[in-house]
């Protein structure tokens, strides 16, 4: 009899389908739809797309993060001193770096987003390849396909070393203009997505059976970043496929998580915040509490530190702009590091569960 295989959804094929995998696909939808829009010559990002973008997705996902980290009642039990030292621990070699130079400070910044943003695709990847018999090989291949749609695009970045865009500020990237390889490493870069795909039609053909989510990632990803970074090259673009394919999908699957836990708990065991965010109605407390840090946290950035969005953020036009080295040395690294203990706890919050 021929093995029924089911598809390893994390919560459903409607919920992963529109907040996990379908982002990269709806950006690209979106960019077809209206290219004068995504494709301005100067540009600049308008205003609504940067709250939406920026402040709502990208700063908010990092937020998120407080529900599986200290809001979460066994997490801060269990893994209580690494919640406590990652931060002071991440604000002191920040610091230092930006006392060395605040360039330096940006590209540890930036590299370590690269590094973060990377893995999260890999995550996906091996979240939906759980219930998987693959082979050796077969596994190999699909860490190899992910890893290239990746780190491709970010390499062919640093070679050609002219795009309009940039990961957080100018100079951020430390870029080796050497375009003779690109071509290269483009050929590789084709070889192994046929690889993956040679690899997929062997198991269709062997099981009957195609694992739908995870290439969805794996496409997604392609797609995302190829186009994102190397097919388009306009900051807009690279930030809707950046911000949405990487803050929509975190969010979900926090939410998620979070939900599942809780609904599998004893009251006793869950905390004040788990409980309400949970709960019935608890998504809209979930994303209002998350956007409304991130506000404050931009609020503060903007005021104190970039003053480049002060129509957004009108009730904190009274800050001082902040010109003392000797001060920024404390305050973007603190600014900062919301940002930077999110991308060094994510490497720790998922491996610690081992919830189903």
């Amino acid at each position: 009899m021929q093995q029924q295989y089911k598809q390893p959804w994390l919560q459903s094929a409607v919920i992963d389908g529109l907040f996990i995998l379908s982002p990269p696909f709806l950006c690209l939808l979106a960019i077809i739809l209206f290219p004068g829009f995504f494709q301005q010559k100067d540009n600049d990002i308008p205003v609504a797309a940067w709250v939406v973008l920026i402040l709502l997705i990208d700063v908010g996902h990092v937020w998120s993060t407080l529900f599986r980290t200290y809001f979460d009642k066994k997490m801060l039990q269990q893994n209580g001193q690494l919640l406590v030292w990652v931060p002071l621990l991440a604000l002191a070699g920040s610091m230092m770096l930006y006392s060395v130079g605040a360039g330096l400070f940006w590209r540890m910044l930036a590299y370590l987003a690269v590094f973060h943003f990377v893995r999260q695709q890999y995550g996906f990847l091996q979240l939906y390849a759980r219930t998987e018999t693959r082979t050796r090989l077969e596994r190999q291949i699909d860490t190899v396909t992910i890893y290239t749609a990746t780190i491709f695009p970010i390499v062919y970045w640093h070679l050609e070393a002219n795009r309009r865009f940039n990961w957080f500020l100018d100079g951020d990237f430390y870029f080796v203009p050497q375009p003779n390889l690109l071509p290269v490493l483009t050929g590789l870069y084709l070889l192994i997505i046929l690889a993956y795909l040679l690899k997929e039609i062997h198991i269709i053909w062997r099981k009957k059976y195609l694992n739908l989510p995870r290439n969805l990632v794996v496409i997604g990803t392609l797609l995302s970043w190829y186009l994102g970074i190397i097919h388009y090259n306009g900051d807009l673009i690279f930030t809707t496929f950046n911000v949405l394919s990487h803050g929509i999908p975190y969010l979900a699957l926090v939410w998620i998580f979070g939900k599942r836990k809780y609904k599998k708990s004893k009251v006793n065991t869950t905390s004040f915040m788990e409980r309400i965010s949970f709960g019935t109605a608890g998504i809209l407390f979930f994303l209002g509490l998350v956007f409304i840090l991130a506000y404050i946290e931009e609020g503060f950035w903007d005021a104190l530190v970039w003053r480049d969005h002060e129509s957004v953020f009108a009730i904190f036009a009274s800050l001082p702009l902040v010109n003392d080295e000797l001060i920024l040395t404390v305050l973007v690294p603190l600014l900062a590091l919301p940002q930077l203990t999110h991308y060094i706890l994510d490497g720790f919050i998922w491996k610690v569960s081992r919830e189903k």
